[in-house]
């Protein structure tokens, strides 16, 4: 009796010092436009991208960069693996992934609302030559898991994006 008193007072307590410190459940990103239009990067990076747009928002991506106020350009993507450390006998044991994306964003007067940008992952993967098969499934995953790290990154960047002012027309 008294043992579900005490874990349901844990509890409570548990909800108020997480309330208390600002934790709060990912909601809308609000981008500061309506549309984006995605060009370049690899195709699963793209669908990440525009899915992470639109499921995230209430911004829609454009079918060209005409019908939209910002052009995220995907300027490079680059995927490496550096061995990270030797045995005694000379043979790999761990390996340094590092993925890299570099981006930028534009309005449709090809004005700059952010500078190009570099995003650079890292993971260290442990290897074995004998699990050949299962270690590179693990590459594999890691590598799209700092993908979608990178989706997300790149979203908080669009998110601090600011329009440019409107071109007045001289006189």
């Amino acid at each position: 009796m008294w043992w579900s008193s005490l874990r349901l007072a844990l509890i409570l307590a548990l909800a108020l010092a997480l309330s208390a410190c600002g934790f709060q459940l990912r909601g809308r990103a609000a981008l500061p436009f309506e549309a984006v239009f995605v060009e370049g990067g690899n195709p699963s990076m793209v669908v990440d991208l525009k899915r992470a747009i639109v499921s995230g928002s209430r911004t829609r991506i454009a079918a060209n960069a005409g019908e939209a106020q910002a052009i995220l350009k995907i300027v490079g993507e680059m995927r490496e693996k550096r061995i990270l450390s030797l045995s005694g006998a000379g043979r790999v044991k761990e390996y340094l992934l590092v993925y890299r994306v570099a981006f930028s964003v534009s309005d449709r007067q090809n004005r700059p609302m952010l500078a190009e940008q570099q995003i650079e992952l890292r993971r260290d993967m442990t290897y074995d030559d004998a699990l050949l098969l299962a270690k590179e499934s693990e590459e594999a995953m890691l590598y799209r898991d700092m993908q979608n790290d990178a989706v997300y990154q790149i979203l908080r960047q669009l998110n601090a994006a600011k329009l440019p002012p409107p071109v007045e027309p001289e006189d």
